[in-house]
């Protein structure tokens, strides 16, 4: 009989918070208790910062104990200090958005051709450089329309 799939690492797969390494997690009350889960990463991240800040244990021994490196630890310290738990959240790397075709951009492209819904994508394109000084590929440009469209649906 297939095993069940564990409700609690589904959880946190689909809020990524599971820890890509759990096994790493060397602390022993990660080891001798259930509550204490290697597997939730934002509960090792703030043990982690805890046993610095509050039980005084040195950089190095925490770092080790709990399978990060010490230019992790302070980066989720720095975040822990100014955002509380919800720094502790693992977040997506790289841009959050369009760098390029921002949301005034867009519009006013959206606004010329509806003043003038004869303009092409090359002449948007034009338009986008000379205006915003803002060089883009045709497709990405006909992406960025259709997600805007879209999201008025």
């Amino acid at each position: 009989m297939p095993q069940r799939p564990d409700p609690k690492v589904q959880a946190l797969r689909r809020d990524g918070a599971l820890n890509p390494r759990p096994a790493a997690v060397k602390d022993e009350l990660f080891q001798q208790s259930e509550f204490f889960d290697p597997r939730d990463l934002v509960q090792v991240r703030y043990e982690l910062v805890r046993r610095v800040h509050s039980d005084g244990h040195p950089v190095a021994e925490a770092t080790k104990r709990f399978g990060v490196s010490r230019p992790t630890y302070y980066k989720l310290s720095d975040q822990f200090q100014r955002e509380g738990l919800s720094g502790l959240l693992p977040r997506k790397r790289g841009p959050k958005g369009g760098h390029k075709l921002r949301a005034e951009v867009i519009e006013a492209l959206e606004a010329a051709r509806a003043f003038d819904p004869t303009m092409d994508t090359a002449a948007l394109l034009e338009l986008a450089q000379q205006r915003f000084g803002v060089r883009v590929h045709p497709r990405t440009l006909a992406r960025a329309l259709a997600r805007r469209e879209k999201k008025r649906r």
